[in-house]
């Protein structure tokens, strides 16, 4: 039997606490960013709603907060965000906006009050307690992600439950962890804050020195809340399987801080030359990693129709490195930590480092999201079409040079505080998430029935689905997938399914529907290059799929081709989303792709009416389904036949059973239906 071990207990406990608490901030600004998106999704413009990132400014408060209050508000600002975490996935998309943003603000504004009020008995470990917390909580939210196919569960209907009982654990914890000690009585006898001073305290470190390890913490954040903390993400920059890039990321997350725990020497290893180039290849990886899939669009209208580039074995290879070599952002996370508190800043020097942590920490929000929404952004939204590589580099570039800041003394400091007292409990719980993990990557993928011998019908479905959101402008996944499962179409193609991007939640909607109707799926354009998201989902195999790009001035567009067998009939099926007016030389390049194609089924939001020259140019050499059954139209489907862009196009004499158009609030869009009989 173990005896009691008061130290290893606190700093088990500690690592319990930041763990939930990064987990909870990627939460709360996941949900924050996707509800200021989604208020300029349902407008396409930029909506007023966009000032409540004034928030994320929260740590300008420690200019001014007194230093005896500052002891007792980590607590309450920890209880503060607990309530905001559990309450927001309750709310509207304006309540989550403002809810979740006001818990992002207590985090931001806790963090460096936390570190502001370290006792000098714990200050050796911390940075190593909040590292390992970190890989904690970056293991929980994958876990939560993958068990709910790319969309947290923890936030989700009654697993909900889950998110209170780590909010309670995390309540208790901070009242045992950071219960104020009685302050000296006279200012003279304490220095900034509230210790008392000794030897060497006196020199408060340069400001900029500060600054520069407070942008450090935040690149490690950033990067997380971009890209780690959901592997989906990564697999939709790639095309690389979805499984395998879940089962690597948390093997090395998990071999890391296994390592870090059980073998100690071997950060006691590091210094600062090999953190500086590990710190270099992360970041070179990173973007050629992104740049592998990168496409630098021509500006001529004549390039296009424009294949997307082929992908060879050598492509992963970066890819592959950058997932190694990951877990350096924690050790970068305990060094800054450890300097910052080594260094004992002044409250208002942390206050205004982690306020312009807080700027570039909005500024990447926005670079992000410009790389997608360029064409609604004037003036800076050009700069940043075909730009994704460059929001990593500064991502990587942020990360890596305050390691510069990290003085020889924190290295050794951080080699003394080994996590060998953690014993077994910390492995234990470690191994166990991910391996829950990785069986619930396999248990929750799709798993496709097969066709039965012999089909002589197809029903195809086409769906704008608004980025999974409702009419109203709330989260609607399920009400979509209902609506999916009910018409049980055998092929499905979705526009506005742009997914595992920060816009979205980090969020796949895409995975989401196929692995909930168990269906085949391929997304066609890569998040990388910033298109419309278009995804095609069926019951039987999607053969030789492949996405092409069209010319666009404005939001950039691209279609998917691919091929369905049904029976002994296979058809050519092409999905697309053209953008604002449904531009005539982008329908031109499709119709291009068209001649000598049999069975096709060209579906989509073509965003062209009926009266347009884009339609009767289609109109020449496909028919229009709907028109097809309903030659005299139809008003009693709930749409005006005249004001129709959701349309299935067919080969001419394609005989055509039914077609519907199913309006509803689901989406903004009514989904489509025909029914191919032969």
């Amino acid at each position: 039997m173990c005896s009691p071990d008061p130290l290893r207990d606190r700093y088990l406990a500690g690592i319990a606490l930041y763990s939930i608490l990064f987990l909870f901030f990627l939460q709360l600004i996941s949900e924050f960013v996707e509800a200021i998106y989604a208020f300029g999704l349902l407008g396409t413009s930029m909506p007023v709603e966009i000032a409540s990132v004034l928030l994320l400014f929260s740590p300008v408060i420690l200019l001014l907060l007194p230093g005896r209050l500052a002891r007792w508000a980590p607590v309450c600002l920890g209880e503060l965000m607990l309530v905001c975490r559990v309450i927001t996935p309750l709310l509207d998309t304006r309540g989550k906006m403002l809810v979740a943003g006001f818990g992002v603000a207590c985090l931001l504004l806790l963090f460096p009050l936390v570190l502001w009020n370290q006792k000098d008995k714990q200050r050796e470990a911390t940075g190593l307690i909040v590292g390992l917390g970190l890989a904690l909580g970056l293991l929980l939210s994958i876990l939560f992600r993958t068990l709910n196919s790319g969309s947290d569960i923890s936030t989700t209907g009654w697993y909900q439950v889950i998110g209170w009982l780590l909010a309670i654990a995390a309540g208790v914890l901070m009242l045992f962890l950071w219960r104020p000690e009685k302050a000296p009585t006279t200012d003279s006898q304490a220095d900034g804050r509230g210790d008392p001073v000794e030897k060497g305290d006196r020199d408060q470190p340069r400001l900029w020195k500060t600054v520069g390890l407070c942008l450090g913490v935040a690149a490690v954040l950033v990067l997380c809340y971009f890209a780690f903390a959901s592997p989906n993400v990564i697999a939709r920059w790639t095309g690389v399987d979805y499984q395998l890039s879940i089962a690597i990321v948390v093997l090395v997350l998990c071999l890391f801080a296994l390592l870090l725990v059980s073998r100690p020497r071997l950060f006691a290893a590091l210094t600062p030359a090999i953190v500086l180039a590990w710190n270099i290849l992360f970041a070179l990886t990173m973007v050629l990693t992104i740049l592998g899939h990168q496409i630098k669009f021509p500006a001529a209208a004549g390039a296009y129709p424009l294949p997307e580039p082929v992908v060879t074995p050598l492509h992963y290879i970066p890819l592959f490195l950058m997932l190694v070599l990951f877990p350096v952002i924690l050790v970068d996370l305990i060094l800054f930590v450890q300097e910052l508190i080594a260094s004992k800043p002044s409250l208002r020097a942390l206050g205004g480092g982690f306020s312009l942590a807080s700027l570039y920490l909005l500024f990447m929000i926005f670079a992000q999201v410009f790389t997608t929404v360029y064409d609604y952004i004037p003036v800076v939204g050009p700069f940043f079409r075909d730009k994704f590589w460059f929001v990593f580099l500064l991502g990587g570039i942020a990360l890596t040079l305050p390691v510069l800041l990290v003085s020889r003394r924190t290295f050794d400091l951080a080699r003394g505080a080994t996590g060998q007292r953690l014993g077994k409990a910390f492995s234990a719980v470690v191994v166990l998430i991910a391996l829950v993990t990785v069986a619930g990557a396999v248990l929750s993928a799709a798993s496709p029935a097969r066709q039965p011998a012999r089909h002589n019908s197809l029903k195809v479905l086409t769906y704008n689905i608004q980025q999974g959101y409702s009419e109203a402008g709330l989260r609607n996944y399920d009400g979509q997938l209902d609506l999916l499962r009910e018409v049980d179409a055998d092929i499905i193609g979705l526009q506005e399914s742009d997914t595992s991007r920060i816009a979205g939640g980090n969020r796949d909607v895409v995975r989401y529907f196929a692995d909930g109707l168990d269906l085949y799926s391929y997304y066609g354009p890569k998040t990388v290059p910033g298109s419309f998201g278009i995804a095609l989902l069926s019951k039987v195999p999607i053969e030789n799929p492949r996405t092409f790009y069209m010319y666009s001035e404005g939001e950039q567009t691209a279609t998917i081709e691919a091929q369905v067998t049904v029976g002994d009939r296979t058809f050519d099926v092409f999905v697309t989303h053209l953008g604002n007016g449904g531009p005539m030389v982008q329908q031109e390049a499709i119709l291009q792709e068209l001649p000598g194609k049999e069975n096709l089924v060209l579906m989509g939001d073509f965003n062209f009416r009926p009266d347009t020259d884009q339609y009767r140019l289609t109109t020449a050499v496909l028919d229009d389904s709907w028109l097809v059954k309903w030659p005299q139209s139809n008003d009693g489907q709930g749409i005006d036949p005249l004001t129709r862009i959701d349309h299935i196009f067919v080969s001419p004499g394609t005989r055509v059973v039914d077609s519907q158009y199913l309006p509803g609030s689901d989406s903004d869009h009514p989904a489509m239906i025909t029914f191919i009989g032969w």
